[in-house]
């Protein structure tokens, strides 16, 4: 649990999850919980990095690193 303690969106979401699984009447595995709400964070993240419109690269005033 420790962390998801220290991610305040993790931490709610991890909540979130289990309030909507008890609503359900499911008994929850704490540990298949935080994995599955850790696999949605990414998942989220994954798509939001991957929207066309947070593509940094379509920029005209795009600037690729430097290797030194």
């Amino acid at each position: 649990m420790c962390l998801l303690c220290d991610d305040e969106k993790a931490y709610q979401a991890y909540l979130d999850y289990l309030d909507a699984m008890g609503r359900q009447g499911k008994v929850v595995d704490a540990d298949k919980a935080m994995d599955a709400v850790l696999d949605q964070l990414q998942a989220a993240d994954k798509a939001r990095r991957d929207a066309p419109e947070n593509d940094k690269t379509l920029s005209p005033f795009f600037c690729s690193p430097v290797n030194k």
